[in-house]
């Protein structure tokens, strides 16, 4: 079979036609929602996969259209509502074997997205790579969320059962910072992880959202295959094709994607028993002024934050949150700032990789 063209989806595209479909629909919509779009769950690119210009739902994928013809449009018009407003969280006994991916939905008919099928649209990955994942906020709540992976044994060409993923989540977070305004594509949660080692080939990442200010809780299935990509995604569009040879290039940022328009760089600045001092750079790389910003960042090994100057801030766990100060959250094109803290560390320092945002 020949190397087909694989084309890089960017998570945070505005596409307008959205509007249009949202527009065409009788049906109330639920009452929050959201779905993991890096890597994309199977209804937020089936979403992306069938959209027109007309806002109608056009599959192309062979996948999305069989579960189209199955659960009908209405499953895509509203690809962030794969909830259960009676979930509390729980997952094995709950959802039934085989309807994972449609979290066993009753607002709206998903159980087309439980095909088993191998082929669906796919992110490729690297094993053990580091990972930014991206939660759409269609509506935003408090809560917490956890990734699971498929076993080695699992195949995508018989229906998803609890005993085909790992029992325990790979990664999990709370209460994730975030960018943009909720209800739009461009609104979403965003943390870093980094991906199972020794996993290759074709799996399934398996998100759970559980609300901490309800019993609302939101299931999703992502396929990824473990090929060396750089999040890649195939299967979507006129041009989509298939699975793949590994890419050799990675995707370029889009231009005007929410989480580019700032970076933040960490250095260290010297450490003694017990704690360590350090200063992160934020730099406006968009092309316009901000107002303000946000710098993200996890620690790994159980340290706090003892001081930090330059800045306010926030920690939960092993997350941390800045915000600028009052004098330093105006910041043309092209300018950087710098905050500084100290930490208590009861064991090695983490090797920081902040995260920046707008504010």
């Amino acid at each position: 079979m020949g190397k087909r063209r694989r084309r890089a989806l960017a998570a945070g595209a505005v596409l307008g036609p959205a509007m249009i479909a949202g527009a065409l629909l009788t049906a109330a919509p639920a009452s929050a929602h959201g779905a993991m779009m890096v890597p994309g769950s199977r209804t937020y690119l089936c979403w992306k996969d069938g959209l027109s210009t007309t806002g109608q739902i056009v599959p192309h994928n062979p996948a999305c259209a069989a579960a189209v013809a199955q659960s009908g449009p209405n499953s895509l018009y509203n690809w962030f509502a794969v909830l259960r407003s009676d979930g509390a969280g729980r997952t094995r006994g709950f959802i039934p074997d085989g309807k994972l991916c449609s979290g066993g939905a009753v607002v709206y008919d998903f159980s087309g997205y439980d095909l088993a099928r191998d082929d669906w649209p796919v992110t490729h990955l690297t094993s053990g790579a580091g990972i930014e994942f991206r939660y759409n906020k269609w509506a935003a709540h408090p809560g917490t969320f956890r990734t699971y992976i498929t076993k080695d044994s699992w195949s995508p060409t018989r229906p998803l059962s609890w005993d085909d993923l790992e029992d325990q989540p790979f990664y999990s977070v709370t209460d994730p910072p975030s960018v943009g305004s909720p209800g739009n594509e461009d609104a979403y949660y965003h943390w870093n992880a980094r991906l199972p080692s020794g996993k290759s080939g074709r799996h399934l990442l398996y998100t759970v959202w559980q609300r901490s200010d309800s019993n609302e809780t939101f299931y999703g299935c992502s396929d990824v295959v473990f090929d060396g990509g750089n999040g890649e995604v195939t299967g979507v569009g006129e041009d989509g094709g298939g699975p793949t040879d590994p890419p050799t290039d990675p995707p370029t940022d889009p231009p005007g994607d929410p989480g580019k328009v700032c970076k933040a760089g960490y250095r260290s600045i010297g450490g003694w028993n017990g704690g360590y001092q350090g200063e992160i750079t934020v730099t406006n790389t968009g092309t316009l002024p901000l107002a303000g910003w946000m710098a993200h960042f996890t620690f790994a090994n159980g340290e706090t934050v003892d001081s930090l100057w330059n800045g306010t801030y926030t920690q939960s766990g092993p997350d941390v949150t800045v915000s600028n100060a009052n004098y330093n959250g105006a910041l043309a094109v092209g300018a950087s700032t710098t905050f500084g803290f100290t930490v208590k560390a009861p064991s090695s320092p983490t090797a920081l990789e902040p995260h920046c945002m707008t504010s």
